[in-house]
Parts: C-alpha cells; sequence; structure tokens
C-alpha cells in the first residue's frame, strides 16, 4: 500500500478543523459560499488559488517554500517539445 503525499490541499482542511472557528464564520469573512467550503472540506471540489488566499488570510496561514522537492529533483519547467516537430537549429531533409 502506497502512502498518498499530504496536498497544500489536505493542509488548509486540517488548519480550518484546528482553527476553533465554525465553517460558518470562515466562509462568512472569507466571503465564500458556506456550500462551496462544506464541499471542499468533504473533498469533492477544490478551491481557486484567490479563495486560498482568502482562506489563508482568516487563518492566519503562510506558505513556506521548503525549496525543490526530492522527488523530482531534475524537473524541467515548461512543456516537453511536440513529436515530429524539429528542435531549434535542426532542419528536416
Amino acid at each position: 500500500m502506497s502512502k498518498r503525499k499530504t496536498t497544500l490541499s489536505d493542509k488548509v482542511r486540517q488548519a480550518i478543523r484546528d482553527s476553533g472557528l465554525s465553517r460558518y464564520r470562515i466562509a462568512h469573512v472569507a466571503g465564500v459560499e458556506q456550500a462551496a467550503l462544506s464541499r471542499f472540506m468533504a473533498g469533492k471540489t477544490s478551491l481557486t488559488l484567490t479563495t486560498l488566499d482568502r482562506m489563508a488570510d482568516v487563518l492566519g496561514l503562510d506558505l513556506v517554500a521548503r525549496g525543490p522537492s526530492r522527488e523530482y529533483p531534475s524537473a524541467k519547467i515548461g512543456r516537453p517539445p511536440k513529436k515530429g516537430r524539429c528542435k531549434r537549429g535542426e532542419h528536416r531533409k
């Protein structure tokens, strides 16, 4: 059995549970529909980054970067080249 990695959403859900505030209060102050927060807490939907920013403000959360992931040490940013296309500087003959 593989262990699932804890996601940012999981951490926000835990922060909401640990906050001591009601979900109604958190939703109201963050300007989020209570139903949307309930679906998020149940793991049925995700929240936009804007909504997560507002939730973090209400909960007093800060995002701290730990550095590059050890799981993907040589990951390149960007999408891979499409198959069948020449790379820059190469020409078809």
